[in-house]
């Protein structure tokens, strides 16, 4: 009974060996495929930035002439502000 019960539980370290090899052999195969993915995933990045590298410039660029053009703006809301009060006093005060 001794020797059947140490074969058994050999058996069962070696499947259960067996198994966990296995499962580790799937998973590094996954990892592979993500890093691969996920270098693809850079290269893709890296292209995104290179094109995207003229952006920052030309936005600087705009918001300095938007900065410009908002004071302009401001000085044109202040004038026809002026103006529309100018208006409705010289108005009578039922006609609005």
């Amino acid at each position: 009974m001794t020797p059947l019960l140490i074969t058994l539980s050999l058996l069962e370290i070696g499947l259960v060996v067996a198994v966990l090899v296995f499962y580790l052999v799937r998973i590094a195969a996954s990892l592979r495929r993500t890093a691969v993915l996920l270098g693809k995933v850079a290269f893709g990045v890296r292209a995104i930035e290179t094109q995207c590298s003229s952006i920052g410039p030309s936005v600087l660029t705009i918001n300095d002439q938007l900065t410009g053009v908002a004071q302009a703006l401001s000085g044109l809301t202040g004038l026809a502000g002026a103006a529309r009060d100018e208006g409705s006093r010289s108005e009578p005060s039922g006609r609005r």
